[in-house]
């Protein structure tokens, strides 16, 4: 059975890469680590910003790293398993590796990020950008050519 495309109207052209990156996001069912997103209010001249938040306890600053590649927010957290140092009698925390993706619409900026009490948070903005309208010259083009 072919699959139907979402965007497929003659009205939308140039969708086929938001398409895409909506499949990429179905694909994604893991659920670890846990996040939320906000919205933030303007405040003074900072315009309107959105805030990711994960729960990301027992990992350190230098084992998360946080990437923009190819619109899409990377965030990678790795812990090395230390076994030799330490002799469990029971073990109910795993050293857990994870990535997370969040695909960026264009003009999204990450402006930040902060690690505090086991939760990283992850500040974007979209700049205001203003309205841009273009005039389209029609030329003259006989038939024939």
């Amino acid at each position: 059975m072919s699959r139907v495309p979402t965007l497929s109207s003659p009205f939308l052209l140039g969708f086929e890469e938001i398409e895409r990156a909506l499949d990429r996001v179905a694909k994604a069912t893991d659920g670890y680590p846990p996040y939320n997103v906000e919205r933030l209010p303007a405040a003074g001249d900072r315009p309107e910003r959105l805030r990711i938040t994960l729960a990301v306890a027992g990992f350190s600053r230098d084992q998360i790293e946080i990437a923009v590649e190819e619109n899409e927010l990377v965030i990678r957290g790795r812990q090395v398993e230390d076994q030799a140092e330490r002799q469990f009698l029971h073990r109910g925390i795993a050293a857990r590796q994870f990535q997370r993706t969040f695909v960026l619409a264009d003009g999204i900026e990450v402006v930040g990020a902060n690690l505090a009490d086991g939760l990283l948070s992850i500040d974007l903005e979209r700049p205001e950008s203003a309205r841009l309208v273009r005039r389209i010259e029609i030329g003259a083009k006989s038939r024939k050519e």
